[in-house]
């Protein structure tokens, strides 16, 4: 059985037509089909509508929040009640084509050491230049300074064993980026590219600000490189500052101490005093991951399902 997870956050229009076309992928590949949609605390007629879909199919099951929480907790939450040998995450705008599926599932079964089918977008055509220029940027910067190598334009739409979604449920973490946990779990994955496809309905909750924000998120979770940053500004800035000292002396010792002057002091009390904050503020999203952590919260809170 292949257990197929569909986070959804207002997305009222794709669920019929998402679920339209997996049915026939489903029996083009003569699988067995498991659906675990998870609400995310949508504010639209979502949860009505899979409703409905769960009482005509009993193949499909759903999740409804008490609010959102984030895909993050949507993936996690529809690993946990998955439970066929098999499990995909796909997006219900159908950017994930659902035809994919047939080769990824013909991959694994032709090789056997083969854990997981991942996907990858090649191109970014139809999204603002400004946020595929960040995204390029951002998987640049992250395989520089992370522990894992993140494939530029990896998508979460991918196929696994149940072995490998054991293990990613393993790490059961609050701060969650799951491009990154897939990574570090390790297991053996190939990756299909294939064309941008724009969504069919709806509109994306997705903002620039908020993906930069995830991307921030997903830089501090795997990797301590802000850190070493912060400390490496700092002693090089205290460098500088014994270098100037040494300036000022010998030029007050062979030009007299002049009144003039005091621009170039109040820059240098500025430069120094926004070093400071940002090493802080370095210092300060780090220990809120910490405070998150220990907190012991539950990643999702569940207010309904069927099954």
């Amino acid at each position: 059985m292949i257990s197929v997870i569909v986070p959804c956050y207002n997305e009222e229009a794709s669920i019929p037509i998402f679920y339209q076309a997996m049915e026939a992928v489903r029996l083009e590949m003569g699988e067995v089909f498991e659906y675990i949609f998870v609400n995310d605390g949508s504010k639209d007629q979502t949860l009505a509508v899979l409703r409905e879909v769960s009482s005509k199919d009993p193949a499909v099951k759903y999740l409804s929040f008490s609010r959102n929480f984030g895909k993050e907790a949507a993936l996690y939450a529809g690993l946990k009640e998955s439970t066929g040998e098999f499990v995909t995450v796909m997006d219900v705008d159908l950017q994930d084509p659902p035809r994919m599926l047939i080769e990824m599932k013909t991959m694994l079964d032709a090789d056997a050491e083969l854990d997981c089918v991942g996907t990858r977008r090649v191109n970014r055509d139809g999204e603002p230049p400004i946020r595929s220029f960040f995204a390029k940027l951002f998987y640049a910067l992250m395989n520089k300074i992370s522990q894992v190598e993140v494939v530029d334009g990896a998508r979460d739409f991918r196929l696994m064993r149940r072995q490998m979604v054991d293990a990613i449920l393993e790490v059961s973490e609050y701060n969650r980026f799951s491009k990154g946990i897939f990574a570090w779990v390790g297991f053996e994955t190939k990756y299909l590219p294939y064309q941008n496809v724009e969504r069919v309905a709806g509109e994306t909750s997705w903002s620039f600000w908020s993906l930069l924000s995830y991307s921030i998120e997903g830089i501090i979770n795997f990797s301590e490189a802000p850190l070493n940053i912060a400390s490496f500004v700092g002693f090089f800035t205290f460098l500088l500052s014994l270098f100037l000292m040494v300036v000022v002396v010998v030029k007050t010792l062979v030009f007299g101490d002049p009144t003039i002057g005091w621009p170039s002091t109040i820059c240098i009390i500025l430069f120094l005093g926004g070093l400071q904050l940002m090493t802080i503020g370095i210092l300060g999203k780090y220990l809120a991951k910490v405070f998150m952590e220990t907190k012991k919260r539950p990643i999702y809170l569940i207010k309904e399902k069927n099954k």
